[in-house]
């Protein structure tokens, strides 16, 4: 797959900007020392970076 493959949409922006916010969760949730709330919050952010990549 090269860049020029890659067909961005705005679901797939809007996925993708919805992982980084997870990940800025878990930099919060790190940073308050709730360990599992922030494994809870990777996860989803995990899951949401795959669904956008599947979506491609």
């Amino acid at each position: 797959m090269s860049i020029g493959d890659l067909h961005l949409t705005y679901g797939n922006v809007v996925v993708f900007a919805v992982a980084v916010f997870l990940l800025a969760g878990v930099y919060s949730f790190v940073k308050q020392g709730l360990k599992i709330a922030a494994l809870l919050v990777l996860v989803l952010a995990a899951l949401a970076f795959a669904g956008g990549v599947m979506w491609l």
